[in-house]
């Protein structure tokens, strides 16, 4: 399966190509430089170039699959994750809809179900709220995961998936990418939203 990576320099986005390539896919990842290509063409991992603040619809052609694991990153301002988060997902959705895509796997956030309750960052719950509830009006078929907050050590390769009410926990990115590399490969979107920590269930039995 041809699988794009919108924000594949980031650290999930990365791993998820790895992951993605390691289970037989064929990840095209999308990058925004020439120079952050060679690190994914040393793996033998596809790449395109494609900026969320232009004209990307090019890298849509021929993808069964879209994961969006873009970001803004904690070191912007809030006109960044406007931009990113909330206007380069939708944008990503429309895309996807256009090329007829099959499955789309977006990384949102727990609390992204109440912003306005949030005690911090809701500009970018509210954002990815924004993003997730356009892909749910799309029409595309989805898989929305939240994580928690995202830790950097390595995964454990177990994990807690659940709908519903969700609890505040923590999750490695390894995990997250995991989890999200699972869901493509499994390729069966049951359009749903899944908050995601660490716990005890393996990867594979997750979603």
């Amino acid at each position: 399966m041809r699988v794009l990576v919108v924000g594949a320099n980031g650290q999930i986005g990365h791993q998820v190509a790895e992951k993605l390539k390691n289970k037989g896919h064929d990840p095209v990842a999308m990058v925004r430089k020439e120079e952050q290509v060679s690190q994914f063409k040393d793996k033998g991992i596809e790449t395109v170039l494609g900026d969320l603040e232009k004209d990307f619809s090019h890298a849509f052609e021929n993808v069964d699959s879209v994961v969006f694991a873009a970001g803004s990153g904690g070191s912007t301002g809030a006109d960044k994750t406007i931009i990113i988060d909330q206007e380069g997902a939708i944008e990503t959705v429309d895309n996807a809809k256009r090329a007829g895509v099959k499955h789309f796997v977006i990384i949102s956030s727990i609390g992204a179900d109440d912003p306005k309750n949030a005690d911090q960052i809701k500009h970018y719950l509210y954002a990815k709220r924004r993003a997730d509830e356009h892909l749910k009006a799309s029409g595309l078929d989805y898989t929305i995961i939240r994580p928690g907050m995202l830790q950097n050590e390595a995964g454990t390769g177990k994990v807690k998936v659940f709908e519903g009410e969700p609890e505040m926990g923590e999750i490695p990115r390894e995990d997250v990418a995991a989890v999200i590399a699972h869901a493509v490969d499994k390729n069966q979107p049951a359009n749903k939203i899944y908050n995601l920590i660490e716990g005890d269930t393996p990867v594979e039995d997750s979603i």
